[in-house]
């Protein structure tokens, strides 16, 4: 009598059901980095809006600070404005605020004074907990901070 080769039912399903122990370990691992890529990019994002705004008020003394993203962007065409000077990408820079990138959507908000003297920038999750966690905030001075719920009530200072 010849005996079949290949593997049995219960083999298939011992394989299968390993297959599925690792993809439920290895699944949250992977989604935890995604979040904190997007948080390390988020805050990165916060920077790169502080130095853009450093140097618009340089640029554009008479206006002060850029009161809106869309205003530290890329014009359509023609040179940098104070309405479009040219310093942040289309995506963060976009034409109405909140601007969403990399899973935050970054604003631009309690701006003061004639020239803007002061500004505050908010990076809060698209999606909490699926995006990320923490909201972040920084202003004029620039101090980092970050909000543990994901809002924009930012208290903590980054390390």
């Amino acid at each position: 009598m010849r005996k079949d080769a290949g593997f049995s039912l219960v083999e298939l399903l011992i394989v299968v059901a390993i297959i599925l122990v690792i993809a439920a370990i290895a699944i949250p691992n992977f989604l935890r980095s995604k979040i904190s890529a997007n948080e390390a990019a988020a805050v990165s994002n916060v920077r790169t809006i502080n130095t853009a705004e450093t140097t618009y008020s340089i640029t554009y003394p008479e206006v002060g600070y850029a009161d809106e993203l869309t205003k530290l962007s890329y014009a359509s065409s023609g040179p940098p404005t104070q309405n479009a000077a040219g310093l942040l990408d289309w995506v963060l820079g976009c034409a109405t605020q909140p601007c969403t990138k990399t899973g935050y959507a970054f604003a631009i908000s309690n701006t003061s004074g004639t020239p803007v003297v002061a500004y505050k920038v908010t990076a809060v999750p698209a999606l909490q907990g699926q995006t990320g966690i923490r909201g972040f905030c920084s202003n004029q001075v620039p101090q980092m901070t970050y909000d543990q719920a994901g809002g924009t009530s930012c208290t903590s200072p980054l390390q």
